[in-house]
């Protein structure tokens, strides 16, 4: 039987988030760089577990202000500092709830960025090594954050996003450009399937080209999450496909 993760970053102030721990396997939970604090860490984490939901860690850039969503904000051991701060917090509230982390998985600019950029990921990386509990890294595959992975040792999960549109190198079309974001739920539950089942997706320009996903990434901050989210996992079960969280072994 296919099965593919279903993952929401969430925390981050969003009205959907209990909706979507009802339809999701895993969480990204956001540790106070861009949003989030100990409460809202705690209730997420809580909600998530009650629902048997996988829960990580979603460190960004220390930039509440621009939400993480500013490129080159930080970098280097000040970069390293924040997120090791950030995931060690969210780490503790999840110890006192039971739990361990899945994963770690960054926020906004910080994941595009280190998309690119190896010096960026091996911090990211570095600060997922030395989390307790052997967390995975979640990331786009074939890109600077899964060989960063591998160096780390770590186990990588390769996440798709089932409302973006994909450049023909397997990139993301920036959200500046015309068409970068599904917004007809027929398109974005077709996509959601071709991943799954396929790992195929049709890039901007047409072209067929392969996408390696274990994980699809809903976003909580979409108008509506939730009900997309439903739409997809209604979608995806109706073609035989299990939902659940990655194993990390």
């Amino acid at each position: 039987m296919t099965t593919i993760d279903l993952n929401a970053d969430l925390g981050e102030g969003a009205p959907d988030d209990a909706a979507l721990l009802e339809i999701v396997s895993s969480a990204s939970i956001a540790c106070g760089g861009h949003a989030g604090d100990a409460e809202t860490m705690a209730i997420t984490a809580r909600v998530a577990l009650e629902h048997g939901v996988a829960i990580g860690a979603h460190p960004g850039y220390p930039d509440r202000e621009g939400f993480g969503r500013v490129g080159g904000f930080l970098e280097g051991n000040p970069l390293y500092e924040s997120l090791t701060e950030q995931v060690a917090t969210f780490t503790d509230i999840a110890a006192q709830l039971g739990a361990g982390l899945q994963h770690v998985k960054p926020h906004g600019a910080l994941y595009n960025d280190a998309v690119k950029n190896r010096a960026l990921a091996d911090v990211i990386a570095r600060v997922t090594a030395e989390a307790p509990g052997e967390p995975g890294l979640i990331g786009m595959a074939e890109t600077e954050l899964e060989y960063a992975a591998e160096r780390h040792g770590l186990r990588f999960f390769a996440e798709a996003f089932i409302d973006r549109a994909y450049e023909p190198d397997g990139t993301l079309v920036p959200r500046s450009e015309p068409g970068a974001v599904h917004s007809e739920l027929a398109v974005v539950t077709t996509q959601a399937v071709r991943l799954a089942e396929t790992g195929r997706v049709t890039a901007s320009n047409g072209e067929e080209i392969t996408v390696t996903a274990e994980t699809l990434c809903i976003h909580g901050d979409t108008p509506g999450a939730a009900a997309v989210a439903r739409a997809v996992r209604d979608v995806l079960e109706s073609h035989g496909v299990g939902i659940r969280a990655p194993a990390l072994s």
